[in-house]
């Protein structure tokens, strides 16, 4: 079945940078877009970033542009989130997103999410 799994979440001061990672598995992750997106308590989730499935076409919220990157390695079918110059309201559990085709409907796919704290 369709898993995908983050990693690298974690506690960084205001500044600081960290590396998601998302791994996927169960379909062909080579001819799929993915997407990142985080959630912060009380809001809503929103969409962090989206990356096509060869890495060559990104696009970022507004807010994220300039500190954060997508890529993707499809080798090792897994997507990254570099984020740099961190602050305090970047604090969310972020989530890796696909969305598949199948039987002439779109499904949606989401991991558990990584937890990410900018504090000092």
């Amino acid at each position: 079945q369709v898993q995908l799994v983050e990693s690298g979440g974690g506690l960084v001061q205001p500044g600081g940078s960290l590396r998601l990672s998302c791994a996927g598995s169960g379909f062909t992750f080579s001819t799929s877009a993915m997407s990142w997106h985080r959630q912060a308590p009380g809001k809503e989730r929103e969409l962090v970033a989206v990356i096509g499935t060869t890495g060559g076409d990104t696009n970022y919220a507004d807010s994220m542009k300039g500190r954060f990157t997508i890529s993707r390695d499809n080798a090792r079918n897994t997507v990254y989130l570099q984020m740099n110059n961190l602050k305090p309201e970047d604090t969310a559990v972020y989530y890796c997103n696909t969305v598949l085709s199948r039987w002439g409907l779109n499904y949606s796919y989401w991991g558990q999410g990584t937890q990410v704290t900018v504090s000092s």
